[in-house]
């Protein structure tokens, strides 16, 4: 009888047990990873986000989304959007620090993250549109609408629907409308106020612990900060139309510059390598053919001036199509990231002044330089000091760079001007001089 009764007595203890536990959700470990994701959401920040959504999955951590950003750049919002809801962990979105933004895709993550947050000062919304390209670059499940889609994320992760605004407003309101849980002022903020939530994820609602330890006593949590690589740092900085523009034009600036010079140096290069990160940038953001022509147009006519030396019908033509280019090449993009008319003016008057000054004003010093120098041929001069084969030779009233192009000349020889290199003389001794002189 009195085995039967412990094993009775085992199983009464066992189901006490285990009726607060399964009650009870389960902690996240004491593990977090901060993704930092600033700017347009286009490919290079969209597979950064999906990594690290996949490094906590992975590792069990709970994953915070530091987010600034006006919308997605040609990518799928609503589908990165369902890719957090079906996180199998928490997964914060906080809109912070201050003056951060949240608008349309990035509006749309708010909704299906485990838990929002905004720093005061922030600004959220509107929703609409998502994709600062194409506004049509969603696939909402059939006759589903994105507002009823998005209020079902919040419902679903347990939070009341929210109202989403048809513009920008603040911190407080955007919690009164329970589009954020929560208000944090920075990163530490936001950790020790969300420690100890519990939160919907896909897989079950689970327990926050994010609270950096501050005394041996509590809890080490480890905190792992992340953000672009510089190669992909440089990529998603070229996919700013921006940022296009202005490399567009330096890098022809910088490859006209070269039509001045002898050779093909530094600044050749350099604007080989911006047109190269423009280029890159072109195949992110979709452009208008007709508006990167006239641009390109513009700078052809203005280089063509540049080589007459001249400023003409070509140089006028040339920045009025330049002019229309830079307003014209992006005009299919959202007038949040479109070039600014400003910014277009400012470079257009930068540019008749490069263009119509600077570089022929450089050619003409060039030109009459090099006529002096060739004016120097078949002259006489003195060697004002040894030349080894280098030295000083004083030629027509100025001090020169000679080079002896036979042999060493002594201080003093009478030279001839046999050549020019540049600002460099070539010289051999007089045949009228002293070839004793010349020997020694």
């Amino acid at each position: 009888m009195r085995r039967p009764t412990l094993v009775a007595l085992f199983v009464v203890l066992a189901f006490a047990l285990a009726v607060p536990l399964a009650g009870a959700a389960p902690s996240a470990a004491g593990r977090v990873v901060v993704a930092k994701v600033d700017g347009s959401i286009d490919r290079t920040l969209a597979g950064y986000l999906e990594d690290r959504l996949s490094e906590a999955e992975s590792s069990g951590a709970t994953l915070v989304v530091q987010l600034d950003s006006p919308g997605s750049l040609d990518q799928d919002a609503v589908a990165l959007a369902r890719r957090i809801l079906d996180a199998t962990v928490p997964v914060v979105v906080w809109i912070g620090p201050a003056p951060a933004k949240a608008q349309g895709a990035a509006l749309l993550m708010m909704a299906a993250s485990s838990l929002p947050a905004v720093a005061p000062g922030a600004g959220i919304g509107p929703l609409e549109p998502l994709d600062l390209v194409d506004a049509r670059n969603v696939t909402l499940p059939s006759g589903g609408e994105l507002r009823s889609v998005a209020a079902s994320w919040a419902t679903e992760r347990g939070r009341a629907a929210p109202t989403f605004p048809g513009r920008a407003v603040p911190a407080q309101t955007a919690i009164d409308d329970h589009l954020a849980a929560l208000a944090a002022i920075s990163l530490p903020d936001l950790l020790s106020a969300i420690d100890g939530r519990t939160v919907a994820t896909a897989s079950g609602r689970v327990t926050l612990r994010t609270k950096v330890a501050e005394d041996a006593s509590e809890r080490p949590v480890d905190v792992r900060f992340t953000d672009l690589g510089p190669v992909d740092r440089v990529l998603h900085a070229m996919t700013s139309p921006s940022a296009i523009y202005l490399f567009l034009v330096f890098g022809f600036a910088a490859l006209a510059f070269e039509i001045t010079q002898p050779g093909f140096g530094f600044a050749g290069f350099s604007g080989v390598a911006m047109l190269g990160l423009a280029g890159y940038g072109l195949t992110v953001v979709p452009f208008s053919w007709p508006g990167l022509a006239l641009l390109v147009a513009g700078v052809a006519l203005l280089t063509f001036d540049v080589v007459r030396r001249a400023l003409g019908v070509a140089t006028a033509t040339g920045l009025i199509a330049f002019f229309a280019g830079s307003l014209l090449a992006f005009r299919g993009v959202s007038a949040q990231i479109d070039v600014s008319p400003w910014l277009a003016a400012a470079l257009t008057v930068g540019t008749l002044l490069y263009y119509g000054f600077a570089l022929t004003v450089a050619l003409q010093s060039r030109d009459r330089i090099t006529s002096t120098q060739r004016g120097l041929v078949g002259l006489a001069g003195e060697a004002r000091g040894e030349l080894r084969p280098e030295g000083s030779v004083f030629v027509k009233g100025t001090l020169w760079r000679g080079r002896s192009v036979d042999g060493p000349i002594a201080s003093g020889t009478r030279v001839r001007v046999r050549g020019v290199d540049g600002l460099v003389l070539r010289v051999e001794p007089d045949p009228g001089s002293d070839p004793a002189a010349a020997s020694e």
